[in-house]
């Protein structure tokens, strides 16, 4: 454990632990002897419940993160040692439409949470995206010029930027194309594997090439993050890079499905309201060799995926 040899208990706040990362962050740090944790989300109750891999005595709290003295009343009422805000407007093609509310959430409450941790002396880690860059000459690294072509991308960002000067200590993770097993609206295996069972043709895309992240890495992340008390920013992705319609055929021949039902088609056939960055991804070169980061390869993902779904 990488808390093993601390004496005092880490505080540790996590924004946002309805959805799939924060579950999967509160399951992890939930094990922790030496972690005293305070989960939130803006639900009135927490959707972990009945997790037979969670402890259930886990504390949670709704917290509305657009609104400031929500969220510093509760901060301030628990006083953290780091706050993970796994919180997050991810709709990419509504932010295109319900930009006040894309802003409010990923802009605004990334300040109020910069605000109270600059108070306390805390420690932010904000999740970003590949989407900040346009796709056009990825993979990209820590020192690649943003240049973000959506409006999702944009507010994310600015709550980079946000953080920046918010004299917050602070840790920025950019990843893309999360994957995993959350009780939560299913990820893009889930999606593949879900259609397929019932013998649904689905379409995926050639053109959009990333590397996709086991969620199970990104919250390793973030636990090394804590441990080492990293600063600045580091991306976060998996070993492969490869295209959505291979990442689907992959998926489907790993757990026997009929490879037959994916079309493969390309991102301008979809028609959607925001633009995608195409050639994208991520290095993850920084954070192997600062954090000792170690990211898993599709296939032993899929492995792990299948074991806790227990297909």
């Amino acid at each position: 454990m990488i808390f093993s040899h601390d004496i005092i208990k880490k505080r540790i706040f996590i924004m946002g632990a309805n959805g799939m990362l924060g579950q999967k962050t509160v399951e992890y740090f939930s094990k922790l002897e030496n972690v005293e944790l305070l989960a939130c989300s803006q639900e009135d109750k927490p959707l972990f419940c009945g997790n037979e891999n969670l402890p259930s005595n886990i504390e949670y709290k709704s917290c509305d993160l657009t609104k400031r003295e929500n969220v510093k009343n509760i901060i301030f009422d628990f006083y953290p040692d780091f706050i993970i805000n796994a919180a997050a407007y991810t709709n990419v093609d509504k932010s295109e439409t319900e930009r006040e509310t894309a802003w409010k959430v990923n802009v605004k409450g990334v300040e109020y949470l910069a605000e109270a941790c600059r108070v306390l002396d805390a420690h932010i880690i904000q999740i970003s995206t590949d989407y900040i860059f346009d796709g056009q000459r990825g993979p990209y690294s820590e020192k690649s010029k943003p240049n973000p072509i959506g409006y999702y991308g944009r507010t994310k960002l600015a709550s980079e930027n946000a953080l920046k000067i918010s004299g917050a200590m602070y840790t920025i993770l950019r990843t893309n194309v999360l994957y995993g097993v959350a009780n939560s609206r299913p990820d893009f295996v889930r999606w593949v594997i879900d259609s397929l069972k019932n013998g649904k043709p689905i379409r995926v895309v050639t053109d959009q090439v990333n590397n996709p992240t086991f969620i199970n890495d990104l919250v390793q992340a973030i636990s090394k993050v804590i441990g080492f008390k990293k600063q600045g920013i580091f991306h976060i992705g998996g070993r492969d890079f490869l295209s959505r319609y291979d990442f689907a055929v992959m998926a489907a021949q790993f757990f026997n499905l009929d490879v037959n039902l994916i079309t493969p088609i390309k991102t301008s056939e979809l028609n959607q309201p925001a633009p995608r960055p195409l050639n994208s991804g991520l290095i993850t070169i920084k954070a192997e060799s600062e954090l000792g980061f170690k990211p898993h390869e599709i296939r032993e993902s899929l492995a792990i995926m299948k074991n806790e779904l227990s297909l």
